[in-house]
């Protein structure tokens, strides 16, 4: 499995890992929708377009899964995959661009389990474990 949820007392914890940066917060933001909903009940019919940046990657991992829970408020949408087109080192920093796919929510259809209202920078962490794969990991606030 690409991502984990980690024991927190109050939220929970997420860690994604990855061959690359791209693949771990890939991975790491469809976590976060198979958190709040079964991710094989959503349909990917609908595109919105996702652009954030960071000084790190694990803020961006934090500023991209904060992006996408903005974009399911602002849409209505819940996601079932996430595409990055672009991930650029900057000066300043990372900026990444992407596409997420989902559809309107339907909560007799989709069945939400819990709502997550954000990511945050508790627990936050960017490495590369032991077999050269890049792992992010934050904590949401359920």
């Amino acid at each position: 499995m690409p991502y984990e949820y980690l024991d927190h007392t109050a939220d929970v914890g997420l860690r994604s890992c990855g061959r690359t940066l791209a693949e771990a917060l890939t991975d790491g933001a469809l976590g976060l929708f198979h958190l709040m909903v079964d991710l094989e009940r959503v349909v990917a019919r609908q595109e919105v377009p996702i652009r954030c940046a960071a000084g790190d990657p694990a803020a961006l991992f934090v500023e991209l899964l904060n992006e996408l829970l903005a974009q399911r408020d602002i849409e209505g949408l819940f996601f079932s995959d996430f595409q990055v087109t672009r991930l650029e080192r900057t000066d300043d920093g990372y900026v990444l661009e992407g596409i997420a796919r989902g559809e309107p929510m339907d909560i007799e259809r989709h069945q939400p389990k819990v709502e997550v209202k954000a990511a945050t920078y508790g627990g936050l962490k960017y490495f590369l474990d032991e077999n050269g794969q890049h792992v992010v990991q934050c904590v949401l606030d359920l």
